[in-house]
């Protein structure tokens, strides 16, 4: 499964003093030689037995890190013990994972609650510590890997760094057999991705939350010619200056079976032949951090988490807590010529409910989804809805066999309604609804997503039986994508195009409207937790998040916006056609200000309740 990154006006660029900017050291000679400065000054300053933590995501480099730090610590004296060495064997981890990764081909159970104490070895826990009270007392015990920093060991540890790692990369790091998951000095060559995404993560991001807490020193070690080493203040003042700042994300792309070919007039992604969607905001992207000097740090998006209640509000930690529930993506839909439905739509689909999630998946919430069409063109469409006539039951069997068989069905068209879509055309999509974007649209997709990891479930039902996207020969001739039936049909509500029209094809009302800017509302289904608003301006509008609201703006029409707090206008970041911005829930009111001239739409998605 490719994925690309595009970083194209993706830095935020923030202000901290200047004492703070210097105090961040970047290069893999000057951070191991400033750790190694850290760690020597730290063990003459107590003059007694040292104990250093390294504690990390997965991903990090570490015997790159260990031998460049070699180089700057004495030969004697100084010992590295791997934090997998008091890990349970490997045979135990696996079957402790064995509930989360289950026996559904598609998806697993999510472990929410899970500790890296739960794959501890007590007795080699109990080892290490009475070793670490043994040793001589001059010497230095360096501790690596993840989970070094556990609760039970932090009253043992006298320096602490984390060292983190972005979650794209880390996935090219999994299909490509690199990983070294928990238990593991080498790479796991068939770590199974459910692994990571139902178990190891949580157990990586429960930790992370107390190495936060603890650390004495921010490590950003996505790559480690470009690593970075942040003192906690620094970090501190980094993140939350952040929240005072409307945030990018840098862009997720992927080619697959339905891409197209708009993104080629926009952005410039090397290697990407087609493009199925790219994702815009969301938990599982990166961020860019300028903070002056050409010092550029990249992290989780996620990090920001740390201050939920300023980043999403108060309603959301309190009831969905450690969850972002929100993204936004871009399903490219741009054919120059005639194209096949077979070829340009999507598969039918249906999405699962909370109660369905948290059930089968132990989930917090279902894939509440929209289509906004940003840009339409000839023969845009969407599948959504079942044609009032039809026989649902006969669709059911008809998928089951034609799964069965490897053959398509030749009259589907017959059962799945088609809409004809045009710009500004908004589709709810709550869960069990079956649909699919048709081709020949840009298609700006608002949607909650249920998992902090980023899982995310779409229920195929049908394909076409056409092959899917090989990246390696840039072809069209993989194995088509699996189904999944049982979840799809369990779910599905068997709603028609009448009931459709009704509910689903929202309709904007204007909310406000002055002789500058005007804003409008969609109308909503009732479960659909959120709001989908628009801002329409020629040189400047006006919103306000009013303290409780996060807000994810995307510039739908026009070519540049800038978005700028009203109390203190040194807060602000520009953004691009097609591109998002995630506006905090502390920012307050807000001008949008177009200095291009022009007409612009700002597009956002908001919670409900707040």
């Amino acid at each position: 499964m490719p994925l690309y990154e595009g970083r194209h006006n993706a830095e935020n660029k923030i202000r901290i003093s200047q004492e703070l900017v210097e105090s961040v050291v970047t290069g893999p000679e000057k951070v191991c030689k400033e750790i190694a400065a850290r760690i020597i000054s730290a063990a003459t300053y107590i003059n007694s037995r040292l104990t250093v933590a390294f504690d990390g995501w997965y991903g990090v480099e570490w015997d790159i890190i260990i031998n460049e730090l070699k180089k700057s610590l004495p030969e004697n004296g100084v010992s590295f013990i791997s934090f997998s060495s008091v890990l349970k064997p490997t045979d135990e981890i696996e079957n402790y994972k064995k509930r989360f990764i289950g026996e559904d081909p598609a998806f697993g159970y999510a472990n929410l609650t899970g500790n890296i104490l739960e794959i501890v070895d007590p007795e080699k826990l109990n080892l290490l510590i009475k070793s670490l009270n043994n040793r001589d007392k001059d010497e230095i015990v360096i501790i690596y890997n993840s989970g070094s920093l556990i609760n039970k060991l932090a009253d043992y540890i006298d320096l602490k760094f984390y060292f983190d790692f972005t979650r794209q990369p880390l996935l090219w790091k999994m299909w490509e057999g690199e990983l070294v998951p928990f238990g593991y000095e080498l790479p796991k060559k068939n770590y199974n991705w459910k692994e990571y995404y139902y178990c190891d993560f949580y157990l990586l991001e429960h930790q992370k939350q107390y190495s936060w807490k603890v650390m004495d020193y921010y490590v950003e070690a996505v790559d480690f010619e470009e690593i970075k080493l942040v003192p906690r203040v620094t970090y501190d003042t980094i993140i939350q200056t952040l929240l005072e700042y409307p945030v990018k994300e840098v862009e997720i792309y992927q080619p697959g079976p339905w891409g197209a070919f708009r993104y080629k007039d926009f952005w410039d992604i090397k290697g990407l032949e087609c493009n199925a969607w790219n994702e815009l905001a969301g938990p599982e992207l990166s961020m860019l951090v300028n903070i002056g000097e050409g010092k550029v740090l990249n992290m989780p998006f996620v990090n920001l988490m740390q201050y939920d209640t300023k980043l999403l509000g108060t309603y959301i930690p309190e009831h969905y807590p450690g969850l972002f529930p929100l993204d936004v993506w871009l399903d490219d839909g741009y054919f120059p010529e005639q194209t096949p439905a077979e070829r340009i739509s999507m598969p039918i689909h249906n999405h699962p409910s909370s109660h369905y999630v948290e059930k089968h998946f132990n989930e917090p919430i279902g894939r509440y989804e929209t289509y906004y069409i940003a840009e339409a063109y000839e023969g845009a469409n969407t599948w959504m809805g079942f044609k009032d006539e039809v026989d649902v039951e006969e669709w059911e069997r008809k998928c089951y066999e034609s799964w069965d068989k490897k053959e398509p069905i030749p009259d589907w068209k017959d059962y799945i309604k088609n809409w004809k879509s045009n710009v500004g055309d908004l589709y709810l999509i709550p869960p069990g609804t079956t649909h699919g974007h048709g081709g020949n649209q840009m298609v700006l997709e608002m949607d909650t997503v249920p998992s902090i990891a980023g899982t995310e479930y779409s229920f195929f039902m049908y394909d076409f039986m056409r092959p899917s996207w090989d990246d390696s020969t840039k072809t069209m001739t993989g194995k088509p994508v699996n189904m999944h039936l049982d979840h799809g049909f369990d779910m599905d509500q068997t709603r028609r195009e009448d009931w459709v029209d009704k509910h689903l094809r929202a309709k904007p009302e204007i909310i406000k409207w002055t002789k500058e800017y005007f804003i409008d509302r969609y109308s909503s289904y009732g479960p659909m937790p959120f709001e989908i608003e628009r801002i329409h301006f020629y040189k400047k509008g006006e919103y306000s998040t009013e303290g409780k609201f996060c807000h994810i703006p995307t510039l739908t029409v026009g070519e540049n916006v800038i978005i700028r707090s009203k109390s203190n206008p040194e807060f602000q970041t520009d953004i691009n056609r097609f591109q998002s911005v995630v506006i905090p829930a502390a920012f307050g009111d807000y001008d949008v200000i177009n200095p291009n001239g022009g007409f612009c739409t700002l597009t956002l998605i908001r919670w409900k309740k707040g």
